[in-house]
């Protein structure tokens, strides 16, 4: 949490030097462009007595986990910006979870924001998904966004 205490905005950046944009569509990817205005992420902290937080895009709507799969069978779920609306939506928000000078993003029913590549459809997406014990050595490293504030175009620490 102290990681966005500091900033009003980010630029989260991936294990394999891809930032996550957000497109004029609702929909989200992963791009090496991190200079682009797409890639920037407004930081709303929430006072709710828990390390919990909200990013709006560009676009002026929210990052938003969704129950929708992202391929029919597969575990792993979809992600898109959405209007804040007049009630508070939970999948709107974030824990943050400091791991070094990274964060993992977790919603509050324990899904991590994790990058996805390999051939189509993979490439290049974005989802959320429980990580298993069994899957934290093979795909740990996926869940881990470093942030970069745009006050100072540092890398956060």
């Amino acid at each position: 949490m102290d990681l966005f205490q500091r900033a009003k905005a980010v630029r989260l950046r991936s294990h394999n030097e891809m930032y996550l944009l957000a497109e004029d569509d609702e929909e989200l990817c992963q791009n090496r462009n991190g200079t682009t205005w797409k890639a920037q992420w407004q930081v709303e902290l929430l006072d709710e007595g828990q390390p919990l937080i909200r990013l709006k895009s560009c676009f002026g709507k929210y990052l938003s986990a969704s129950n929708e799969p992202l391929l029919h069978g597969v575990t792993r779920r979809r992600f898109f910006q959405a209007a804040l609306g007049h009630r508070l939506d939970s999948s709107l928000e974030w824990e943050s979870v400091r791991d070094g000078f990274q964060v993992k993003l977790k919603t509050r029913y324990g899904h991590f924001l994790r990058v996805n590549g390999g051939p189509p459809p993979w490439r290049n997406t974005v989802t959320h998904d429980i990580l298993h014990l069994h899957m934290i050595e093979f795909s740990g490293r996926m869940i881990l966004w470093r942030c970069n504030s745009l006050e100072t175009g540092a890398e956060m620490e």
